[in-house]
């Protein structure tokens, strides 16, 4: 198959195109690189560096006529939508939107979608109730996959707390990444709140196999891309020191706005629907991030 990937020189993104690459596909990334790395995009795929919301995206789906689409490209962080929920809506929703009706024009089959569980819900039937900008935003996203599934079969993946190599340990996301690179670098890392708010992590290369997976999967269908395990932030502190020979620690400071406090998603679903599990321990997925980070 052809498959389309947007966001595909990001984290997750990145990792995705390689699964697909892997697995004997033909892979297009569509990235406008603001945070994505072009480095980071397999050498097997085809790169266009354009925006979702660029007219631009119709030429690139006139020329390569993807089978399937697989819609990563986001802005992805919770502080920043609520600083800018305007500018957080012009991607993630006037985006999708943008991608969505561009799949049905040119006859695209599939179309997965990367959403947040989180920011959104504990579980695919529990009261959706996001508390961000950000959070609401991949919700109408979801609606705007629903509402245009009559023209194509579609995968929504709420994804949890994705950690990994390629991480940027550079923003307000990605916990791992950040504590990582100021560990390895002799900083004290900031904890934001108590430390005893809790996070379900699922490591990247499992994630890119959800995605895999959703590809060919039958049906449409909604899944938690998660281990269903939560873990404080201190215990990710401590198994990182571990890891990396950090002695110090940690400086605590208050609890950003809009995030929860505790967070474990059901992935049961994913079980049933994708045949999808994790298959990376955290204590083994840290240790593989902190050996990239020292590469």
């Amino acid at each position: 198959m052809k498959i389309l990937v947007t966001g595909g020189a990001g984290f997750i993104g990145s990792h995705v195109v390689d699964a697909y690459a892997r697995a004997g596909h033909q892979v297009v990334v569509v990235d406008s690189l603001t945070r994505g790395r072009r480095e980071q995009v397999n050498a097997a795929a085809r790169f266009y560096a354009t925006d979702i919301r660029s007219p631009q995206l119709r030429e690139v789906f006139e020329r390569e006529r993807p089978d399937v689409v697989n819609h990563h490209a986001a802005q992805a962080s919770v502080i920043v939508s609520i600083n800018d929920p305007r500018a957080d809506a012009d991607v993630n929703v006037l985006g999708t939107l943008n991608l969505c009706t561009l799949c049905v024009q040119f006859g695209v089959r599939r179309l997965i979608f990367a959403s947040t569980g989180g920011a959104i819900s504990a579980d695919e039937q529990h009261p959706t109730t996001p508390l961000s900008p950000y959070g609401i935003h991949k919700l109408v996203g979801e609606h705007y996959i629903r509402y245009f599934g009559s023209g194509l079969t579609w995968a929504v993946l709420r994804y949890a707390n994705v950690y990994g190599p390629r991480q940027d340990p550079h923003g307000e996301a990605g916990v791992v990444a950040i504590f990582t690179r100021a560990m390895l670098d002799g900083k004290t890392p900031t904890i934001f709140g108590d430390g005893k708010q809790t996070r379900d992590f699922v490591y990247v290369e499992d994630v890119a196999g959800a995605n895999l997976l959703a590809a060919t999967a039958p049906a449409s269908g909604l899944a938690n891309i998660a281990t269903g395990v939560e873990t404080p932030v201190s215990e990710i502190f401590r198994h990182l020191a571990e890891l990396t020979g950090f002695r110090g620690t940690p400086t605590y400071a208050a609890a950003r706005p809009g995030e929860v406090y505790r967070i474990a998603l059901n992935p049961s679903q994913a079980k049933q629907w994708l045949g999808w599990a994790p298959q990376t321990s955290l204590v083994e997925g840290l240790r593989r991030t902190v050996e990239w980070f020292r590469g």
